[in-house]
């Protein structure tokens, strides 16, 4: 690893303001199971293992960035080829979509309809005047086009100003109408939710609010199919999880899957946001939900998000052990890194700007002996950090790897 790149890491977290613990958090709490029971996930893991291209997405360990933390071991979940699609997010929004449509055609036919008869196309012509819709920056939007091509029912995105160009046309080949507003994306959300009431559509959306759950949990749901792979997948548990949040869904999905799998064995987890959009350490210091008004883009494009969702606050004030904000300057580095091959001997990872926070954030808490004591990091420490996404923005990943910007 170069020193540069280390150094960067390093300075990555402002520790004064830009970290806390949480001493709220306790073991196995019972809410957490009433949340998201373990039913649940099973039915989840259960249809999506069943999608004709379903595919376990690798493990890997990174020994050179573990032998830096002063760590044991590092796991990285390489989510670059889920589904083709290039995140995590394809184990969402598809899924939640194709529940929904089996739902509603149940209903209307009186009898029960299957979302696999939903992907077959058995029901095209009664799904085909159906409309679901979102708000997103990029990937989460990508999801939920792909379950409304896989079902043959319309779709309408919402996208905010500064999601680019690539990620737009993605959705829109998959054959989504998608909708650019001036705002950021938490007015883009308020817009979607607005429009879908009026017109009688379905918001399938990855944030929570009052009175808006049943959605969000099935998103999240099928998040919890990686954890699922990893425990399969590793023989070690890992003793710490550095997971990255923008609205929240992603790092309380993997905490709930990994409370309800192994108990009061689940690993200590730390939340990593961007500085520029911190709303789950503001409202860990608050202790309710607080947003921020978000003034200044980061790199980070899934983090971009000014709002913690209902159900990942309720999630995550009770199993996180406290989060930390990086900013955008180790985030260039640690991706051309991870493209090298040097991270893991050899295999060169497409790491997207949003797959590389845990590993950021990990650099930095290790060298710091404050931090480092809070979340009990040490030379015995098994790390499991998540890339949850790959080159979704192809232009913008070759100019970041080609050290263009």
């Amino acid at each position: 690893m170069t020193k540069n790149l280390f150094t960067s890491m390093q300075e990555a977290i402002k520790l004064k303001d830009h970290w806390i613990g949480n001493p709220a958090s306790s073991h196995y709490p019972s809410e957490v199971d009433t949340q998201f029971p373990a039913a649940s996930m099973d039915a989840a893991q259960t249809e999506i293992q069943s999608w004709p291209t379903y595919q376990t997405t690798a493990l890997l360990e990174l020994p050179e960035i573990a032998q830096q933390a002063g760590v044991a071991q590092v796991l990285y979940k390489d989510e670059s080829t889920r589904f083709g699609l290039g995140s995590f997010k394809a184990l969402g929004g598809a899924y939640a979509v194709l529940q929904y449509l089996a739902t509603r055609v149940s209903e209307k036919l009186g009898c029960d309809v299957t979302m696999e008869s939903i992907r077959l196309g058995e029901h095209k012509d009664t799904v085909g005047n159906m409309m679901v819709t979102t708000a997103t920056d990029g990937n989460h939007g990508r999801s939920v086009a792909w379950g409304a091509q896989l079902a043959g029912c319309q779709c309408r995105i919402y996208i905010h100003k500064d999601v680019s160009l690539a990620r737009e046309q993605a959705m829109a080949e998959l054959g989504a109408n998608v909708i650019r507003i001036t705002g950021n994306y938490d007015e883009s959300v308020k817009l979607c939710a607005s429009d879908a009431d009026k017109n009688g559509w379905q918001m399938v959306s990855d944030t929570s609010y009052e009175g808006y759950t049943a959605f969000p949990t099935q998103i999240m749901s099928g998040y919890s199919v990686m954890i699922d792979e990893i425990l399969e997948q590793s023989s070690t548990v890992p003793t710490h999880v550095f997971i990255q949040a923008g609205v929240g869904g992603l790092a309380a999905a993997v905490a709930a899957a990994l409370w309800s799998r192994l108990g009061e064995n689940c690993p200590t987890i730390i939340v990593v946001e961007s500085e520029h959009a911190d709303c789950i350490i503001r409202s860990l210091k608050a202790g309710k939900p607080t947003p921020v008004d978000i003034k200044t883009e980061t790199i980070m494009a899934g983090l971009s998000c000014g709002e913690i969702s209902l159900i990942a606050w309720e999630v995550l004030k009770r199993c996180a052990a406290g989060a930390v904000s990086i900013n955008d300057a180790a985030v260039p580095p640690a991706m051309r890194y991870m493209a090298s091959g040097d991270a893991a001997n050899g295999t060169k990872i497409e790491a997207g700007e949003c797959a590389v926070p845990g590993i950021i954030a990990l650099l930095a808490s290790v060298k710091n002996n404050e931090l480092s004591k809070a979340f009990a990091l040490d030379k015995n420490s098994s790390v499991l950090v998540f890339g949850c996404e790959g080159a979704t923005d192809p232009e913008l990943y070759s100019s970041i790897i080609a050290d263009e910007l």
